[in-house]
């Protein structure tokens, strides 16, 4: 291949490598600052090696992706590296209600989950030898019979492994040879990042890695030489952004590439782009400007070769940019979980499986599920004995994941047993509390998300007209609002047009609009049947639906307190129907009326049986009643706050692993009150309700308003970080955040 119209030293090293030569460091450095002209010939070129090494290995076409759960077993670390928000130490701990090692228990019912939803992974994500700094650490493992943190790490590797089929994949740090081969029968794969070869980001005080013995650079490439030795299939990668000098990065790159020619164990490099976090050393810091990071992914592409695996994650950039990242020779993008939060990165979500295929397709790639263990490995003496089995069962003949194995699961447990949660008092309730935010915790994770937003009161369309919601539209757009949500009944037709006015007065907001009872006077007054009118509703312009309109999903409660409301199943009809026609929706219970806990109970699992059949809920409201009691408690003289802590609770509890967001009607039970249910399994805000500048009161909560900055207040003091979304909780453009 030909390499032109590049200047003339980039053009040199990339025909030099377009006809088989390694790049040097040198050359690796001098490539790293391609731009513009220079690096779209860099792009094409590492495109090209990779589409022969996918050749080559018989999957031409394929990006790959694995499966998994995330588990934090300890969040404990003697390392202090100064950009790291995953690091707890034994005081924020107890601040957080949070135990120093997650439980058997706790460990398994994550993975149990992630089984039940597909996953063939369980990544060990944890600090670096906490016992060793921590005397709390060194307490917890001696009360449970360990002799170290990688020893409780192998018990609980087995115990997945045994218990729920689910691969172990490792990453407790630095580890020795003996380490490494102790650990290598309980699981297919390990992995360590390098991150930089850097000496000055870990000698020089005030850099990074200043005071963590685990950065030193010559320590994390023994570890890769030992996982080497070892026979250990292995992943690691750079992180590019975090103070380190382009040379630094060129040498990183090629330095993992010699421990690979020596032992041929590298199964996969990651290109990790460095993102910023509040309350560290480096909240401040720019993120990695996009074509220096798509240049670092194509150099690495570049470095080694053909037939190396280089992953980026998906969740650390843009939708926007996955064209780019494929450009620069990707062929992976790393573990993506359905069930569980990127607990390093708690501030950016996986993207949904369905949204990464749709994705990777568009870019002209086909994707596929691999295994921990790389198909290069599988069926090989790379793997041991003690797993090889399991992980041949969950490949193909190509070495990729086989199928997508879903296990049934009952939501929440016997009915009898439920009931009795949402009726505990004191220390019982308690218990189910941190129950709940332990389920939370380990799944979704510690961020805590709100999207920024206006309402907008449709029954109040005749006082403003078309044109007055247009101009709340616009308003709502410059101030930052992502989201329009439209609650109230429509005047006769007007539905369409309100929908069109809005889209027209402001294309990028999303419209958030109409239940499901308007949804079906609408099909009423088309005479037309729910296909028609919500392809209408799309072409009108709304993109997603509000899941209310109901009280509870019980007819015998909604004929005393809401007769007006749609008939159950009718309410179901609509809803699952709007499901399959490709719209989100939220959900909700209204409680405090007089139904029983039995009927919250079987509201909450009907929720969940419509989830398993559409999917199409992004989030569950526990609405109470207003006023201070929030209606008719279910446990006499219990308080207002254990009555909303109990649904809080029960409500993740029930639905845990079927709809994932659980979120706090702040307007109900105000500030303080959110707080106390954000550590009760809740873990997202709602919205900002802006009143905004155009006719505020046409807003249906006008006079309540959550800004960004007073959301930060909220959750700052929960050691908990606040992460704005966007209404179907994916990330929001970098131009449309808010400070």
């Amino acid at each position: 291949m030909t390499v032109v119209d590049a200047s003339p030293a980039i053009e040199e090293i990339l025909e030099r490598v377009s006809s088989g030569a390694r790049p040097t460091v040198d050359d690796a450095e001098a490539l790293l600052h391609a731009r513009g002209a220079d690096l779209d010939r860099l792009l094409h070129l590492a495109s090209h090696l990779r589409d022969e090494g996918l050749a080559r290995a018989g999957r031409p076409g394929v990006i790959t992706y694995s499966r998994k759960v995330f588990l934090p077993v300890t969040t404990l670390c003697r390392d202090r590296c100064h950009y790291c928000i995953f690091v707890d130490t034994p005081g924020q701990l107890l601040k957080l209600g949070k135990p120093a090692y997650m439980s058997r228990e706790q460990v398994l019912e994550v993975a149990r989950e992630g089984a039940a939803l597909g996953c063939k992974e369980a990544l060990f994500t944890l600090g670096d030898r906490p016992e060793e700094r921590w005397p709390e650490a060194r307490a917890w493992l001696d009360e449970h019979g360990y002799t170290s943190t990688l020893h409780y790490v192998a018990d609980m590797a087995q115990a997945v492994l045994d218990e729920t089929g689910l691969l172990p994949h490792l990453n407790p740090g630095v580890m020795s040879r003996e380490e490494l081969e102790y650990l290598r029968p309980f699981a297919p794969s390990m992995g360590m990042m390098l991150e930089t070869t850097s000496e000055r980001l870990y000698t020089e005080r005030g850099q990074v890695h200043f005071g963590s013995p685990d950065k030193d650079p010559a320590v994390r490439l023994q570890v890769i030489e030992d996982a080497g030795a070892a026979r250990v299939p292995f992943t690691t990668g750079i992180l590019v952004g975090i103070g380190e000098t382009v040379r630094d990065r060129a040498e990183s790159l090629v330095a993992i590439r010699d421990a690979d020619d020596r032992h041929g164990h590298v199964q996969e490099v990651i290109v990790q782009n460095f993102r910023a976090k509040p309350r560290t050393a480096m909240q401040d810091a720019d993120d990695l400007e996009l074509q220096e990071y798509v240049a670092a992914v194509a150099v690495a592409r570049l470095v080694m070769g053909p037939d190396a695996r280089i992953q980026v994650p998906p969740n650390l950039s843009d939708e926007t940019e996955f064209a780019l990242l494929v450009r620069a020779g990707i062929d992976d993008w790393g573990g993506v979980s359905p069930l569980t939060a990127d607990h390093v990165n708690p501030e950016r979500p996986w993207p949904q499986l369905d949204d990464l295929a749709r994705l990777t397709a568009a870019t002209g790639f086909d994707l596929r599920e691999r295994l921990t263990a790389h198909p290069e490995y599988v069926g090989t003496d790379w793997i041991d004995p003690a797993v090889a089995g399991r992980l041949s069962e969950l490949a193909g003949p190509d070495g990729l994941a086989a199928r997508t194995v879903r296990v049934e699961t009952p939501a929440g447990g016997a009915d009898d047993d439920i009931v009795g949660m949402l009726l505990a008092t004191g220390d019982a309730l308690d218990e189910v509390v941190a129950h709940a935010n332990d389920l939370r915790r380990y799944t979704v994770g510690e961020a805590v998300s709100i999207v920024p937003n206006r309402n907008l009161d449709s029954t109040r369309l005749p006082e403003y007209g078309l044109e007055g919601a247009a101009a709340v539209a616009r308003d709502a757009w410059e101030l930052g609002a992502t989201e329009l949500c439209v609650q109230g009944l429509a005047p006769e037709g007007g539905y369409l047009e309100l929908a069109r006015a809005v889209k027209a007065a402001a294309p990028g907001i999303h419209l958030h609009a109409f239940r499901p009872a308007d949804i079906d006077g609408l099909s009423r007054r088309l005479g037309a049947g729910l296909d028609d009118t919500l392809a209408a509703l799309r072409e009108a312009g709304v993109d997603t639906v509000p899941g209310t309109g109901l009280k509870i999903l019980d007819d015998a409660v909604r004929s005393r307190v809401a007769p007006g409301d749609l008939p159950v199943e009718r309410w179901v009809e609509v809803i699952t129907a709007a499901h399959r026609a490709g719209f989100r929706s939220s959900s909700v219970l209204f409680y405090g009326h007089v139904e029983s806990a039995e009927q919250r109970v079987a509201h909450l699992q009907r929720l969940a049986s419509i989830q398993d059949e559409t999917g199409g809920f992004t989030e569950f409201v526990p609405i109470p009643l207003p006023g201070p009691s929030g209606g008719v408690p279910l446990v006499p003289g219990r308080s207002a706050i254990d009555e909303h802590r109990a649904m809080v609770a029960v409500s993740r509890i029930v639905l845990h692993g079927r709809i994932r967001h659980i979120q706090v009607p702040w307007t109900r039970v105000g500030v303080e009150g959110a707080a106390v249910l954000l550590q009760s399994g809740a873990d997202d805000l709602g919205g900002t309700l802006f009143d905004g500048r155009v006719h505020p009161e046409f807003g249906a909560e006008h006079g309540l308003e959550l800004p960004i900055a007073a959301a930060r207040r909220i959750v700052g003091p929960l050691f908990r970080p606040l992460r704005q979304r966007t209404t179907t909780y994916g990330e929001p453009p970098a131009d449309r955040k808010l400070a």
